[in-house]
């Protein structure tokens, strides 16, 4: 078996597939270093930010098949711990195809992110380099991450890249600063996004016109006028994340390899509401750890499968695919949802969707309680590392570290909806990498 690395080997790379295609398929997880196509061969070299981010594609990879172009390409990790020599078709170089250039427009991800992070606070750090027209916050998979639109190119060549690369000699995508916003944390990784201009339809602390004030604090339109899946790109910063259509009309998923004498649909509810609203839950009494979710549309159901394949709950791999029935007949032994005070999507559905990730380490939840009586309600799901109280949009906030991410899920569907000292708990993955 192949030695863990930074660096992703892709085979039956076909010249249909460009380095940009390569590039949808791993960014949603991380910073993408480098990136080396090799024609002759038919491969590819993707370095990416650490071994932790390259293995998070290899582990989710392992489950669904990658596809570009409709042809199947096949990852493992390379011999190569990291990539030097440069190469004619490397990323942005005169030779290769078309990748990502230097333009205007910056894609910078926060590392180690302890504190808010607001388009405020992104402004006074980039503004001294240039005058910056744009700025678009939201998260992904690798974690907050926002789009800087500059005046010009030019802007950007001052002291910003100093350090390491200047524009005119630039041959690479990215640039590892390890600067930090705030001492010990909010590290910046920043690089060229392929965009040409930035869309901001509204001006608050998540995205900002400088050069055009008048824009409203809020999007026009209800969510659901817009339609969730446009609604869900836009939380992502205005793409749909992989695996996602947009336009899928069957809100159901079945589950299988459950483990039967743990599950019900309670927690089921509880895990599967991180990412839309429930309707209706069956436990198929037939098969004891299958199980149908109807989710309130399509597109919240793609988005579940997208963060929850491969999850683990009670010692069980989840297993999940789009479901060959769209709704699930009301039978008497089907529990519905659709009305439950627990559904989180009914207001702030906007701000849902970007809280939306796989599940962590981390579960977060507002609460008026001591760290003691916390860490006592949820210690018998796992072991709990640390805990820390925080103050967030005037709200406090409890965050709780597990050992991982399988105790953190199980703390989540046994404990979201319960009570502390009579005050109904509503728990969350966090995107938080640290407490």
């Amino acid at each position: 078996m192949m030695e863990p690395s930074k660096v992703i080997h892709v085979r039956n790379v076909g010249h249909e597939i460009n380095e940009n295609d390569l590039l949808q398929l791993v960014q949603p997880f991380g910073v993408v270093v480098k990136l080396v196509i090799l024609r002759a061969k038919n491969q590819a070299l993707i370095q990416m930010y650490d071994v932790s981010t390259a293995d998070n594609v290899l582990q989710y990879y392992g489950t669904v098949q990658p596809s570009i172009r409709g042809r199947n390409v096949y990852m493992q990790f390379s011999s190569h711990q990291e990539l030097t020599a440069m190469d004619p078709n490397y990323l942005g170089s005169k030779g290769g195809e078309q990748g990502v250039e230097p333009n205007r427009i910056l894609l910078v991800t926060i590392h180690s992110l302890l504190y808010p992070i607001t388009v405020e606070v992104l402004h006074q750090v980039f503004s001294p380099y240039g005058f910056v027209e744009k700025i678009v916050t939201f998260h992904k998979l690798a974690g907050f991450q926002a789009l800087i639109q500059y005046q010009d190119i030019t802007a950007q060549s001052g002291s910003l890249f100093s350090s390491s690369y200047s524009i005119s000699g630039y041959h690479g995508p990215v640039w590892e600063l390890g600067r930090n916003i705030y001492d010990g944390c909010c590290q910046l990784d920043i690089q060229f996004s392929n965009l040409n201009e930035l869309q901001v339809n509204c001006n608050n602390d998540r995205s900002r016109d400088f050069t055009n004030p008048s824009l409203p604090t809020e999007q026009r339109g209800h969510p659901s006028q817009m339609g969730n899946g446009t609604a869900i790109a836009a939380a992502f910063g205005g793409v749909l994340l992989p695996g996602m259509s947009g336009v899928n009309e069957h809100s159901t998923i079945l589950l299988t390899n459950l483990n039967p004498e743990k599950i019900d649909e309670d927690k089921l509810f509880n895990l599967f509401s991180m990412y839309g609203n429930i309707v209706r839950i069956k436990l198929l009494r037939s098969k004891p750890d299958h199980a149908l979710v109807q989710m309130a549309d399509g597109n919240q159901a793609e988005l579940a499968l997208r963060f929850l394949k491969g999850a683990m709950l009670f010692g069980k791999k989840l297993e999940l695919t789009s479901s060959k029935y769209p709704t699930i007949t009301p039978t008497p032994d089907t529990r519905e949802f659709a009305r439950s005070n627990l559904n989180r999507f009914n207001n702030n559905t906007m701000k849902n969707y970007r809280h939306c990730c796989a599940p962590t380490q981390i579960s977060a939840f507002p609460l008026d309680s001591t760290e003691d009586e916390i860490s006592t309600h949820l210690a018998e799901h796992g072991a709990v590392v640390s805990t820390k109280l925080i103050e967030a949009n005037g709200k406090r906030q409890a965050l709780v570290l597990f050992e991982n991410e399988e105790q953190a899920t199980e703390a989540l569907v046994c404990k979201h909806g319960s009570s502390i000292r009579g005050s109904v708990i509503r728990i969350a993955f966090s995107q938080m990498q640290a407490i």
